[in-house]
């Protein structure tokens, strides 16, 4: 596990494209697919990393707290012939573990992780409903092996200020992780 931070990608960016394999439902899913009248959260991440595995509890809450306001979108990048916990299969498995029902699809060939210029996992970004990128980096300030319990407090503050038209702060910190596993 190589400690990274991301790269924060400039906001303002316009939602990135995307059409990749929904490995819960079986289909592929799109930006298209989302649904325009609620802004998106997506989200690097994949099944291995103990940065992902320590923050679970806070992406079912996120669920709990803001399935019906926002369109949630997870997306592993991960190298699968040298990281095979991070499969298709594997990923489905752990979704129905988690019980959670939204896309988590998988980006084969990386090319989805670079264009989000996406460096370790977890990663979230948050776009509002003109697909514009109002919040980039971490979700708390806590990390696996910290006295810090997850909160989800930085990226909960920025969806909160989102959904009641109140100023995102621009003083954004990044996310850190584990390296996306490249081919």
């Amino acid at each position: 596990m190589a400690l990274t931070y991301s790269s924060m990608l400039n906001l303002d960016t316009d939602l990135i494209s995307f059409n990749l394999p929904n490995v819960i439902a079986g289909n592929n899913f799109s930006d298209n697919d989302l649904n325009s009248s609620k802004s998106s959260l997506i989200m690097f991440i994949c099944n291995h990393c103990p940065y992902v595995i320590h923050y679970h509890e806070q992406i079912q809450q996120l669920v709990d707290d803001f399935e019906d306001s926002i369109n949630l979108v997870a997306i592993s990048s991960n190298d699968i012939v040298n990281y095979p916990q991070d499969r298709p299969e594997m990923m489905k498995d752990l979704w129905k573990d988690l019980d959670l029902k939204f896309p988590y699809l998988f980006d084969e060939t990386q090319e989805i992780a670079k264009k989000y210029k996406a460096e370790c996992t977890p990663e979230f970004y948050l776009f509002n409903k003109n697909l514009k990128l109002v919040y980039r980096g971490r979700m708390d300030e806590s990390s696996p092996g910290s006295s810090i319990k997850p909160s989800g407090e930085d990226l909960r503050n920025a969806i909160n200020n989102l959904l009641t038209n109140q100023k995102i702060s621009s003083e954004q910190l990044p996310s850190m992780g584990c390296n996306i596993k490249w081919k």
